[in-house]
């Protein structure tokens, strides 16, 4: 899972998928700013058929949050 979301965040971050780690800060670290969030997310949302809630979105900080909220949210189904 966790290259999954590193491949989509250097696309839509146009990084090197190397410089992007689990503990990856996605604002500090990556330079990502809201738009760039946002964009990703629903890249995220149509490739995987799900709607991300705002709440949780707030919480989504390393590259990790992703990862994990993504593993859970398979595992549901």
């Amino acid at each position: 899972m966790f290259e999954k979301v590193q491949t989509i965040l250097a696309k839509q971050l146009r990084l090197d998928p190397s410089t992007i780690h689990p503990e990856s800060l996605i604002k500090k670290d990556l330079g990502a700013d809201s738009l760039d969030i946002l964009q990703l997310l629903m890249r995220i949302e149509d490739q995987y058929g799900i709607v991300i809630p705002d709440q949780e979105l707030a919480g989504f900080n390393t590259v990790q949050d992703v990862v994990s909220y993504l593993e859970k949210q398979e595992a549901q189904l």
